[in-house]
């Protein structure tokens, strides 16, 4: 049978603010393309599907529509666990419809699926399942797969007080020791006439970070050793590092499969793609990685002869098509800033080195330190947006800092305007 790896959509996840649901259509329709390509009978999806626990309904819409069109009208089995920026209750309230599709929405750890009883001539089948266990018939597959699948494991999620102390480094190892045994449980559901997996959303000890991932726990009391794994699996599936990697020292092939996209500029120069894996019982897997091409690059410019050279380099198309990291040496002005955002609406950062953005207007003879905080905020919120703040963002920053707005456009703020939340 073959099985294709991802994880990290991280679906609604912005770059700056910048809108990227396209782009990621884009790009599940590029996954959906490769499971047909490659004649995938199980999709295996290793949590974070969304960036927030509560994302937006376009994202939330956009997976819904993927799942359905990846799972084939229910001839190809799909298994999606919830990471640590998942809600699982969010994740698996879909699971009445899915079910229907051969789609397995797995939440917690302690989550038990239903085993569908009846036959479903043509279609996928839970056959057996069990906290954080499941087991599959899928057309054309002459034997069973059994998936030891645990969503992200964290003590909360596992609903269990895993050490009484403190102490940082007894936390690590009985969490460590606690992962190793649900996994070493889980593996004696294994059998020798199947083809075994384990998927999670963990983090490894000495797994490479990229830059992009949001901490899973403060103090990296949540990670767990290479031989925390099943050894008794064909390849085990995880989430959560956003750089493609094999897991070295697990008794099994393991590895993170990365998130499709670059999920932020610290994975610029990071090759996306997908793991497809062939396996067969009593057999070792084969496995190749899938290049992905959907999606806008990114790119970095350094401008270190200053805002004439970025200005060309914007003129030119160089990097056609990607967002843009702009680091400029040298004094920049705010004209010039409105300047390089026209030229090259890609423009995502301009980040000045060495001397500052001009924080006084041409022709204005006071200082800084004579001009109202109100108007050096918005100075700095045009260089670093191309935009003007309106006047509740100047009032409210003006508020947390202890000084009333003092400009014109501060003071023509509703005198009953309040903090973004705050109840009526």
């Amino acid at each position: 049978m073959r099985i294709l790896h991802t994880s990290d959509w991280h679906l609604g996840r912005p770059l700056e603010e910048r809108d990227r649901i396209e782009e990621q259509r884009e790009l599940l329709g590029e996954i959906a393309a490769l499971l047909d390509e490659h004649r995938v009978d199980l999709l295996l999806v290793a949590g974070d599907v969304f960036d927030t626990v509560n994302p937006p309904a376009a994202a939330e819409q956009l997976f819904y529509d993927a799942i359905e069109e990846m799972s084939h009208g229910g001839r190809r089995a799909v298994v999606v666990l919830a990471g640590n920026h998942d809600s699982p209750e969010r994740l698996v309230a879909a699971s009445p419809l899915a079910d229907r599709y051969g789609i397995s929405l797995m939440g917690l750890p302690g989550d038990v699926l239903p085993v569908q009883e009846e036959a479903r001539p043509g279609l996928v089948r839970r056959v057996a399942s069990g906290p954080a266990y499941l087991e599959l018939a899928i057309p054309g597959v002459p034997h069973g797969v059994c998936i030891a699948a645990l969503p992200y494991p964290s003590e909360a999620r596992l609903r269990t007080i895993l050490a009484t102390s403190l102490d940082e480094k007894e936390q690590q190892v009985a969490y460590a020791v606690h992962v190793a045994r649900l996994f070493a449980d889980l593996g004696r559901n294994f059998r020798p006439d199947a083809v075994n997996l384990a998927a999670s959303h963990l983090f490894v000890t000495h797994g490479q970070e990229s830059g992009s991932e949001r901490p899973i726990q403060l103090g990296g009391a949540c990670a767990v050793p290479a031989s925390a794994f099943p050894a008794g699996a064909h390849y085990v599936a995880l989430g959560h590092l956003h750089r493609p990697q094999e897991v070295p020292g697990a008794a099994a092939p393991t590895r993170y499969s990365g998130s499709p996209m670059a999920c932020s500029f610290a994975e610029v120069d990071q090759a996306k793609s997908v793991v497809l894996v062939e396996a067969e019982p009593g057999k070792s897997a084969r496995i190749e990685l899938l290049p992905l091409t959907k999606g806008r690059p990114l790119a970095q410019w350094e401008a270190k002869e200053g805002f004439a050279q970025a200005l060309s380099w914007c003129q030119s198309g160089k990097d056609a098509g990607a967002w843009i990291d702009l680091e400029i040496h040298g004094r920049l002005e705010l004209g010039q800033v409105h300047e390089l955002r026209k030229a090259r609406p890609e423009l995502v950062r301009i980040r000045p080195v060495g001397p500052e953005v001009a924080a006084t207007p041409a022709g204005d003879p006071r200082t800084r330190s004579q001009r109202p905080l109100a108007e050096s905020f918005q100075d700095f919120f045009r260089a670093q947006r191309g935009e003007e703040p309106d006047a509740e963002l100047v009032k409210l920053f003006c508020e947390l800092a202890q000084q009333e707005p003092e400009t014109e456009t501060a003071a023509a703020a509703p005198t009953d305007a309040r903090v973004p939340g705050e109840a009526a």
